[in-house]
């Protein structure tokens, strides 16, 4: 991907960026989500720690709106040296994004935040710094931006999301990149104060059943 593109892109600005009620959403949400996370907070720090060593959160660099860099929190689901490994494991997804159904470095503990979505908790705190929005497109590793074609570019046009259109429609079991960013752009077109509502909504009935999560 070249750096034009992006400059290109960030000159259009999606409704979504400067909503103030997404933003209120964004924020409200944000605070609760953070108030369970702390509650959750002894329990899963110590299932684990007692299931594998190291820090109980991990956090990587990740791209938001318009390419802009930031970190990004979760409680840790994998081993220590997960990204060392990552090179060792097949990737069964196609396209720019990675994924394996039995990836070898989640831990046990994992599995069931991954099952759950526990893992993804502390980026309440990204929503909250107005890093992330409540929905929007999955945050893509500056590794997987740089092989993005124009068209996958148009996808950062919103702020990265805890949640979005297929992680809604699908989660884990959809596999193919271009999908993905056909979903997110789908997203765009359809965005609304109350859409985004409904793809909260959808999404707490998608984890509550565990569909498509792994």
């Amino acid at each position: 991907m070249q750096l034009s593109t992006l400059t290109t892109i960030s000159r259009y600005k999606h409704p979504s960026v400067s909503s103030k009620a997404k933003r209120l959403i964004d924020i409200t949400g944000a605070l609760v989500g953070l108030l369970i996370t702390g509650i959750l907070f002894l329990p899963l720090f110590l299932a684990i720690k007692l299931d594998s060593p190291g820090s109980v959160l991990y956090s990587q660099i990740r791209c938001g709106l318009n390419g802009d860099r930031f970190r990004i929190w979760k409680f840790r689901s994998m081993v220590t040296d997960a990204d060392e490994m990552k090179k060792l494991v097949k990737n069964e997804a196609s396209g720019h994004i990675f994924k394996n159904k039995n990836d070898p470095r989640v831990t046990r503990v994992g599995q069931f935040l991954r099952r759950t979505s526990l893992d993804e908790l502390p980026q309440f705190w990204n929503v909250l710094r107005g890093e992330m929005s409540l929905v929007g497109t999955r945050p893509p590793t500056p590794d997987e931006v740089k092989n993005y074609s124009s068209y996958h570019c148009k996808r950062m046009l919103v702020k990265p999301g805890i949640t979005g259109e297929w992680q809604a429609n699908g989660r884990s079991s959809v596999e193919d990149f271009d999908q993905i960013v056909d979903l997110d752009l789908s997203y765009q077109t359809k965005w609304s104060v109350v859409y985004d509502l409904t793809l909260i909504f959808k999404t707490i009935q998608v984890v509550l059943v565990r569909h498509g999560a792994f």
